[in-house]
């Protein structure tokens, strides 16, 4: 509805109760409800939902249609991100947000930070959801707000043409509101744990959830050591709660992101329930490592023997409890795991690497193409790779194959200084801006995402600050490091007050008090300073 539609349904309304609403202002209401798009998180889940679906169908069609995301900790943080890319791009399309399970272990956990092991609060997951798309409606009503302020100003000027033109970009504005993809680690718990958990996630707004397959109660950041996965019929059933969960609450379009670490995981609970050979526990159980097994007094007490391919196997067993591969089996079980995931519900994958590579990527994309030809995944763009490194030793890789002079590079030392400014380091670079783009093409990346960011640019810009304000620069540190670059380049916190609903807050007081509000927007304001 545009606010015209909203302006005489409000009118209606108050003639309605004309004898007792004689205050209310049905403009007023209209901009109030023009600045609350979305009223409940419910809302928000399916509005987004059917973004992401379109936004999928246009990847099927033209791979240089990927979207994107950084990760965010914080409401405000996620704020400021979306009125960044409206700002410089003039629009959010294919640009969404990432809930890091890490950053809210790390973060937002009331015991302080931990590890990436699943040990933070359930609730704060689904809490920092909804903190997030109460900041971003908070952006559509300041911004809403602005443009309702100066058609004002422009109607007291007389001014209509500037009247019908601010009426347009309030009838069609662009809600802050995107898709966000919300981590719920390994689904903490049983299959219904993930589905109370999915459904208070969904309840917060959340229209896509990234699930893993390693073990609740073993889980461990996708980039350590000690990764332990589960069989696919555990890994299926809590996708199948959490797509009931979407399915009870009315999001029909969710999207479920399937994430498999087996590429890194060398372990496994349990042996897999299996039928008969072949079938899907079958297939899980041969990458089993293990010995033959000639007769029964090859068999100690606790030893567990399987069949595979024909033969009887004792598989080997730690001290944990816990079974393991058969080395150099990652790739193999990454792609039966993605498989499996994409024709028993999920609709994206995401595959954790130990490096960013295009190549490789592509090697088990394309595998995974044989079996479901539209497979899509989720990439994490993750800061526990060493970017310049991993993209230096590419290129020295490549030269070297080449049959280039490499005498001039050290490959164990790439990540030099002196190295920057040569033409491996520039190439290097170059191979950097275009990863996303080449693996988008390339290795069926639907969507990059940066994980944890803003955990290290918070601490990188707080560190810059510091470093001046408490050593001999003062308070020009914050004035020239600061706020004399929100003035310039535009930053909309340099007027904080603003940002946090001051003139809304006014605006509300003159609707609720008439002539009697007390504002604060006035001459002795010093937000009036920057103009």
């Amino acid at each position: 509805m545009t606010f015209n539609d909203d302006l005489k349904a409000m009118t209606q309304l108050r003639e309605a109760h004309a004898n007792h609403w004689a205050s209310i202002s049905p403009e007023n209401a209209a901009r109030m409800r023009a600045q609350n798009r979305f009223q409940t998180g419910l809302d928000i889940a399916r509005y987004t939902a059917r973004i992401m679906r379109e936004d999928m169908a246009a990847y099927d069609g033209d791979s240089s249609l990927y979207t994107q995301s950084l990760g965010c900790w914080h409401g405000f943080i996620g704020q400021q991100k979306l009125i960044s890319i409206k700002k410089h791009f003039g629009n959010t399309k294919r640009r969404y947000l990432y809930l890091s399970g890490w950053m809210v272990a790390a973060l937002r956990s009331e015991f302080g930070p931990l590890p990436d092991q699943s040990m933070h609060e359930k609730t704060s997951v689904p809490g920092l959801i909804e903190e997030l798309y109460t900041f971003l409606r908070q952006a559509d009503a300041w911004e809403l707000n602005h443009l309702f302020r100066d058609q004002e100003t422009a109607r007291q000027a007389g001014n209509s043409d500037k009247v019908a033109e601010l009426q347009a970009k309030i009838d069609n504005h662009e809600t802050h509101v995107v898709p966000i993809i919300a981590d719920i680690d390994a689904g903490f718990g049983n299959a219904e744990a993930t589905y109370l958990l999915a459904k208070k996630m969904i309840e917060a707004g959340a229209c896509c959830i990234q699930i893993e397959n390693q073990v609740s109660d073993e889980k461990q950041c996708g980039h350590q050591d000690g990764k332990v996965t589960v069989p696919h019929e555990d890994f299926l059933a809590k996708i199948n709660a959490v797509r009931y969960a979407f399915l009870e609450l009315g999001v029909d379009d969710g999207v479920i992101v399937a994430r498999t670490d087996s590429l890194g995981a060398g372990l496994t609970q349990k042996i897999a329930v299996s039928h008969e050979a072949g079938d899907l526990g079958d297939q899980y159980n041969n990458f089993l490592d293990g010995d033959e097994i000639t007769s029964a007094d090859d068999i100690g007490p606790g030893d567990v023997v399987i069949k595979q391919n024909g033969k009887l196997i004792k598989v080997k067993r730690l001290a944990s409890g816990l079974f393991q591969f058969k080395p150099g089996t990652g790739e193999d079980r990454v792609v039966l795991d993605c498989i499996t995931s994409l024709q028993n519900g999920a609709d994206l994958i995401w595959i954790e690497t130990e490096k960013p590579h295009v190549g490789q990527i592509a090697g088990m994309v394309n595998r995974i193409r044989e079996a479901v030809p539209n497979a899509k995944l989720v990439y994490n763009n993750s800061p526990s790779f060493n970017w310049t490194l991993n993209f230096r030793q590419q290129v020295f890789d490549a030269w070297e194959a080449e049959g280039k002079d490499m005498s001039a590079y050290d490959r164990a030392k790439l990540m030099g200084e002196e190295y920057d400014a040569t033409p491996l380091g520039q190439l290097a670079d170059e191979w950097t801006q275009n990863f996303q783009r080449d693996a988008a093409r390339e290795a069926g990346i639907f969507h990059h995402l940066i994980t944890l960011p803003t955990y290290h640019t918070a601490a990188l810009s707080t560190d810059s600050l510091a470093k001046g304000y408490f050593g001999e620069e003062g308070m020009l540190a914050y004035v020239a490091g600061v706020q004399r670059r929100e003035i310039r380049e535009g930053i909309a916190t340099v007027k904080h007050q603003d940002m946090a609903g001051s003139n809304i807050g006014d605006d509300h007081k003159e609707f609720f008090h008439g002539d009697a509000a007390l504002k604060a927007g006035g001459k002795d304001n010093t937000m009036n300073q920057f103009g």
